[in-house]
């Protein structure tokens, strides 16, 4: 049975640069690397704005292409990432100089087509999709891009490509277009369509996928010279995750599930260009030592719509730290933070400025961000840090001003400012919208020949009623439970940002324990338990969904974020920590099924 084996070697712009060079060495066929966070959009739209050759993943050209070049085409692996950002052309031009320069030739296909930013009229009207906000002011967008999918990576392959290079894609898509190339997959092929999503979602995360986050950490052997993820795909869909032979890590059942749940909201409608897919009968079987395998998966036909990401200035802001030593450390903390506040603010009103449109303080080392759940507020050594908001670039010269001087003024053991001096920066926020798929031509170049199709789909439309939910497992008896244990008792747990929501993904480390997971874990119980993270959202709510396959919930949390990303002020941005946080909760069970 033919297989074709890709690596993981980039989770986002920032990611080590061992893993092209161990995941070649491995001897996959193509590495997929992902740069492009939403956020990720904003930064490069800045950087082509001030030099038209720039706006792409340096990391990629300067690292990745340049230290592997030789070994690349000695080898024959192949490339296809979205490191392209807003400028794939130049991109290209500068991975063609530095393959001259070492006397390698490599044949570059570029996608153009995602970016829209000279086409705002046509998604202007629509409200944003997550939080119904109207459409950003024209003046201040910085990127628009559509969500691209599998197919022009497909196409470029079949040109002849060694290296396709995209601007904005779904990350799933990098994988995804190497297998419709590889098997042949047609549009009507719904289910091995999202088998083939779900293995780049795996892995567009790279380490995620062979330890990296694992609740259970202390089980990863050896992070230092952990392995990246491999998986080996097959023509039915079906796939296995492992690592480079030797390497650090660990690739196990609870690992990968953890990972098929991060960063979804519905399970049964992941919404994609290429297909809609059902991550409810997924299921993950160990079939060796650091291989899983990974099937079920089932896919509905797409929206015939892309996702379109505009990102756009919105003021600016500014994160200031302090460090407070002593008695009481995080009371003072606080009460010296609010009155610095209160002081620049009079100074702002004797300015005729207004005052700060958004404000966060959070005292770190006293469990700021558990809200009411912090069990440290006598710890004796915190940094606190203030977050400010303000449209107005100079409603933070007073702040600059003011920040050091209670270090002589106000709390006993002020240490002074922490880290880098604060400085001010640009609110950047994500406004979502879509565009009908038939509306956005994409072109393929490879050297002289350029290929331009619009790729809608003859695979049908979705139909949401269609998709029938799973039934409600069930749910215990919490009154003939006689002990109590912390959450992570029974359950791994893995969380991750949507826009201005996070979702936990919560899996029962034993078929019986999920009844008392669920018992637990009600909507209106998380709600409660995250009562912190939702303070000032207009629309909080928690939904709660099924995965039998898996023997896990997933749980998303809505309008939970402070805006998300770049547009939040708060310490977890992107929820890193929610599962974490969410693992400490008190469930209540029967004494004998933990004794066993």
């Amino acid at each position: 049975m033919k297989t074709v084996r890709i690596g993981g070697a980039c989770a986002f712009y920032g990611d080590s640069s061992v893993a092209p060079t161990q995941l070649i060495a491995a001897g996959v066929d193509y590495l997929i690397l992902d740069y492009l966070a939403e956020a990720t959009m904003s930064a490069l739209g800045a950087m082509k704005r001030h030099r038209a050759d720039l706006g792409y993943a340096a990391d990629f050209t300067e690292w990745v292409w340049k230290d592997n070049l030789a070994e690349l085409k000695r080898t024959g692996t192949k490339i296809v990432t979205n490191a392209g950002g807003v400028n794939p052309r130049a991109c290209m031009a500068r991975m063609e100089a530095i393959a001259r320069e070492a006397g390698v030739s490599m044949k570059i296909a570029i996608v153009e087509g995602d970016d829209l930013i000279d086409r705002l009229d046509e998604i202007d009207g629509q409200a944003e999709l997550f939080t119904g906000a109207p459409f950003p002011p024209h003046d201040k967008v910085m990127t628009a891009n559509a969500y691209l999918g599998a197919g022009p990576i497909a196409r470029a392959l079949a040109m002849g490509a060694d290296v396709v290079i995209t601007g904005r894609c779904v990350d799933s898509a990098l994988t995804l277009g190497i297998l419709v190339h590889e098997f042949g997959w047609g549009e009507h092929e719904h289910d091995k369509l999202a088998q083939g999503s779900l293995a780049g979602h795996v892995i567009e995360c790279g380490a995620q996928a062979t330890g990296g986050l694992f609740t259970d950490w202390e089980d990863v052997p050896d992070w230092a010279h952990i392995g990246y993820p491999i998986i080996e795909c097959h023509a039915d869909g079906g796939f296995i995750v492992t690592k480079p032979e030797g390497s650090g890590g660990l690739v196990s059942e609870a690992v990968v599930a953890e990972q098929i749940l991060y960063e979804i909201d519905d399970p049964q409608a992941y919404r994609l260009p290429d297909v809609v897919c059902d991550f409810t009968t997924t299921r993950v079987e160990q079939v060796g030592p650091h291989r899983v395998k990974v099937t079920g998966t089932r896919g509905y036909a797409p929206t015939g719509r892309y996702k379109v990401c505009v990102t756009w200035a919105d003021g600016f802001r500014i994160m200031a730290f302090m460090a407070v030593v002593g008695r009481d450390a995080a009371k003072k903390a606080q009460a010296q933070a609010d009155a610095t506040v209160t002081r620049v603010e009079e100074m702002l009103r004797g300015r005729n400025i207004g005052p700060y449109r958004a404000k966060r303080i959070e005292v770190i080392g006293a469990e700021a961000s558990y809200g009411a759940n912090s069990r440290a507020q006598n710890v004796r050594e915190v940094i606190y840090k203030i977050g400010l908001e303000h449209e107005d670039e100079a409603a933070f010269a007073p702040f600059l001003r003011e920040f050091d001087s209670p270090t002589t003024s106000m709390s006993v053991g002020t240490a002074g400012w922490f880290g880098a001096r604060p400085q001010v920066t640009p609110v950047y926020r994500v406004f979502s919208a879509t565009i009908p798929v038939d509306d956005v031509p994409v072109t393929v170049t490879l050297g002289d020949e350029s290929d331009t199709r619009t790729y809608v789909s003859a695979g049908g439309r979705f139909d949401p009623a269609a998709v029938v939910a799973p039934a409600a497992g069930e749910t215990a008896d919490a009154g003939k439970a006689d002990a109590e244990v912390p959450l992570i008792r029974l359950a791994w747990a893995r969380s991750g940002d949507k826009g201005d929501a996070f979702n936990v993904g919560v899996i029962a480390r034993r078929p019986e324990f999920m009844p008392w997971i669920r018992a637990a874990l009600g909507e209106e119980a998380v709600l409660r338990y995250f009562a912190h993270e939702f303070e000032g959202g207009a629309n909080p709510v928690v939904v709660r969904y099924e995965l039998p396959g898996l023997g896990a919930l997933n749980l998303h949390c809505k309008d939970a974020l402070g805006g998300g990303q770049f547009s939040s002020l708060r310490l977890d941005p992107l929820a890193k920590g929610k599962a974490q946080q969410l693992l400490d909760l008190p469930v209540k069970v029967p004494a004998n099924l933990v004794e066993a």
